[in-house]
């Protein structure tokens, strides 16, 4: 091993150079198919069951981002009330209620993900699709939470840092929102990525 790269971010997943020089592996030992296309092929594959992974991952941070908020909403003697329509509350409670839900989704469309991942059925689109959730999700209430604390004077400034920290990566890592949604729709659709760009 040349050397580990010690990241701000995802430690768990650990990144390093590794050179082999002058190495040669015999050819029961390679990992997949020779064939580039089909090496191809069988990395992208890998995406589908290391997405739901980083959709986890983000899942994780935006309920530390929601459970900041309801401390902070508590704090400031700000009562959520789930028997009550959204619009019937003052606005800080109503937008509490709107990132709740949005991380409920999230959370189920990467457990179904993970699910099927677990049980070796097809999941490309619902992989992509709970990563682009989760990471949308996760990138979204960390400026909510920032704005929460402001606005109610709390000045819990370092512990909305902390929940902040990765959401950027989490957005980006294992693919963008918009190499996401072209997979979903290409999926759906039955196009090629020749047929649609």
């Amino acid at each position: 091993m040349d050397r580990v790269e010690h990241k701000l971010g995802i430690r768990s997943s650990g990144t390093a150079t590794i050179i082999l020089d002058n190495c040669r592996v015999p050819k029961e030992n390679l990992l997949g198919n020779p064939d580039i296309d089909a090496g191809f092929a069988g990395a992208m594959q890998t995406f589908d069951n290391t997405r739901p992974l980083v959709a986890a991952i983000a899942v994780g941070c935006a309920r530390a981002a929601l459970e900041l908020t309801r401390e902070m909403l508590t704090a400031a003697g700000v009562s959520i009330d789930y028997d009550r329509p959204a619009q019937l509350q003052v606005a800080a409670a109503a937008t509490f209620l709107a990132m709740e839900a949005d991380w409920e989704a999230a959370y189920l469309m990467t457990l179904q993900a993970a699910r099927l991942a677990d049980n070796s059925r097809p999941n490309s689109v619902q992989a992509s699709m709970a990563k682009a959730k989760a990471g949308r999700v996760g990138k979204r209430d960390h400026p909510e939470v920032r704005r929460a604390d402001r606005n109610l004077g709390l000045r819990r400034e370092r512990d909305v840092g902390e929940v902040g920290t990765r959401r950027q990566d989490l957005d980006i890592f294992e693919g963008t929102q918009q190499i996401q949604q072209l997979i979903i729709v290409r999926r759906v659709l039955r196009l090629s990525s020749s047929e649609l760009k």
